[in-house]
């Protein structure tokens, strides 16, 4: 049984029946020992994945501010190789980025065969920040849950494996982590009064988050509700899911590779015959 809720397409979504703090039952010590197995186990997926060249991974994590996404993309990077993966963020739109429609700059940051790209956040925000701010009119962001979908249909269509990460945590545990935040001046760079400006809209932002779950949880691309308030249990959901996901492809990664090998091994073989 995975560690994350997975949303059926066409389910219904609400937040408020899904525990924060839940973690299926583990302890941190048991969690953390399946977690680093986990990882054993990712780097060797994802070596095949980049040899092969068959596949890309895209890991979309969303989240309030304080859900993780920084921690979570660190834990990740801890299992795979760093040459062959990269975190892209997403900000506040350029002048130039505005210019073109709202993907337009999403799709350059895509994953190329082999490779793995983290989204932190994504093009998920110009259906949440963008309708809670109400930055656009209601109009606009409402066809943008049809350009998603078909958006990363394209994207499965072209051999990428689309992950969607919702962490989940509560109002209480975000208020402790901005406080921790003010504590340690190391992470005095993550300051900032609009987080606290933020929390105020919390009911408008779950409203703009169940709904893109809702509409956007695809049998292409489904998304994924991670219980966030233990940092431990989200990085254990996030890379079994991972690993579930790229399993399937396996078996035909070492069929390619081993095709491959022979390919290869004939080359050499003729090589070595001329010389």
């Amino acid at each position: 049984m995975p560690y994350a809720y997975e949303v059926k397409p066409g389910g219904n979504v609400n937040l408020s029946q899904i525990d924060p703090e839940d973690t299926a039952g583990l302890d941190k010590e048991e969690g953390l020992r399946q977690l680093f197995k986990l990882g054993e186990r990712m780097a060797e997926l994802q070596e095949l994945l980049f040899a092969a060249r068959q596949h890309s991974l895209l890991i979309v994590l969303q989240g309030r501010d304080t859900s993780g996404k920084d921690g979570a993309i660190r834990r990740i990077l801890d299992f795979v190789n760093v040459q062959s993966t990269r975190v892209a963020t997403f900000k506040v739109p350029t002048e130039n980025e505005l210019a073109h429609d709202f993907l337009w700059r999403v799709h350059a940051e895509t994953p190329g065969k082999g490779a793995i790209t983290i989204f932190n956040r994504s093009h998920y925000e110009d259906v949440l920040a963008v309708r809670v701010h109400e930055f656009v009119p209601k109009p606009v962001w409402k066809k943008r849950y049809d350009h998603i979908n078909a958006f990363e249909r394209l994207l499965t269509d072209s051999q990428t494996i689309v992950l969607k990460f919702y962490l989940h945590i509560d109002k209480k545990e975000q208020e402790a982590r901005l406080l921790e935040r003010e504590k340690e001046p190391e992470k005095s760079w993550k300051l900032s009064v609009g987080d606290w400006e933020e929390r105020k809209l919390w009911d408008k932002y779950t409203d703009a988050y169940e709904d893109a779950i809702q509409k956007c949880s695809t049998q292409e691309a489904i998304w994924r509700i991670v219980p966030a308030n233990h940092k431990w249990f989200r990085d254990l959901a996030v890379a079994e899911a991972v690993i579930r996901a790229l399993e399937p492809y396996e078996d035909g990664w070492r069929e390619a590779l081993a095709e491959q090998g022979k390919e290869r091994t004939a080359e050499l073989a003729e090589y070595r015959a001329k010389k």
